[in-house]
């Protein structure tokens, strides 16, 4: 089969085609031919093995799994003896977040892994694409911050993959929505819900005289001191990047009343039912894949090349 492989950390050159060996699904096990994978954030991180953190849980001096990618949607090809609720022939949408691999032709994951089918009347590629942010942001604002009805919340980086499904989410929760972005993505955001826009390039929303009851930092560009002041009393600051000294605000602010910080490591904590939960808002309408560009798999350095500008909108799909 053919794969994006790559045996060090470095710039989007290090990924290469290659053949591979074809896997075999083991007794608990689902062969899917994938026919969709996104790329974010996250998979550059990964490929350069920046944090170190990184480096210290898949290997320090190469990746411990060459293959990377962790958002697949796909067709069922085979499956193992034990398999009981998968069949040949479905159309599924799952996450590899322990060994990733979802750039290439053909990925094993256990029954056990976090999977959903598809319906009808999603693609491939819609599916991944909702998965890819969707699954995120809805562990922040519905588990972490439990978002309700008539809060009001802020979204920092509202037209990427994890914040325009975090605007659209938060609007089916019922929460007043204020999105941050650049001026030229302010029909975007509005188009998923947004009730106001703030144009960081004229404006810090941190100095505005607006209180806030949740701020979902879905960038990692501001930190929780900044972010503070305009929240309400007991309002929350949710960011998806893991730094050392927000870890520390975290454990520091669970220990009072008032205002907190709150990290999480969302890909971690997927499951079958946040993945047919998507599902479901997607076949209904409710969420909308929103698909910047598109990339054969060999081309899979160029779409690493393309997030790193910080300027794709919702998703990057890799095409198969």
């Amino acid at each position: 089969m053919r794969a994006m492989v790559q045996h060090s950390y470095g710039p989007p050159e290090v990924i290469t085609l290659q053949e591979t060996a074809k896997p075999s699904p083991g007794s608990k096990e689902l062969l899917i031919r994938i026919q969709a994978a996104t790329v974010g954030p996250s998979d550059c991180a990964f490929r350069q093995g920046n944090p170190f953190m990184i480096k210290l849980l898949y290997g320090l001096s190469r990746p411990k799994f060459a293959v990377g990618g962790t958002e697949l949607a796909g067709v069922v090809e085979a499956v193992g003896e034990e398999v009981k609720h998968f069949k040949p022939g479905d159309r599924v949408l799952g996450m590899s977040v322990k060994s990733f691999g979802a750039f290439a032709e053909y990925k094993c994951l256990s029954e056990e892994s976090p999977l959903a089918v598809i319906p009808d009347n999603i693609t491939f590629e819609e599916a991944v694409g909702v998965c890819d942010g969707g699954a995120t942001a809805l562990t922040f604002l519905r588990d972490k911050a439990q978002l309700r009805k008539g809060q009001k919340v802020l979204i920092n980086g509202a037209s990427g993959a994890v914040g325009i499904y975090a605007v659209q989410l938060a609007k089916f929760f019922g929460a007043e929505v204020t999105a941050v972005c650049s001026g030229a993505n302010e029909s975007l955001v509005r188009a998923a819900g947004a009730d106001f826009v703030i144009d960081y390039t004229r404006e810090d929303f941190t100095k505005t005289h607006k209180a806030f009851d949740v701020i979902f930092d879905a960038v990692g560009k501001r930190f929780f001191p900044e972010c503070k002041r305009v929240l309400t009393a007991n309002g929350m600051y949710l960011t998806t990047e893991p730094r050392m000294s927000t870890l520390m605000q975290m454990m520091w602010t669970s220990l009072f009343k008032g205002k907190r910080a709150i990290v999480a490591t969302a890909g971690l904590m997927q499951n079958k039912a946040n993945l047919t939960y998507l599902m479901e808002l997607t076949s209904s309408g409710t969420l909308k894949a929103v698909i910047d560009r598109r990339y054969p798999l060999e081309q899979l350095p160029d779409a690493h090349k393309y997030v790193e500008t910080e300027r794709k909108k919702g998703n990057v799909i890799i095409q198969f």
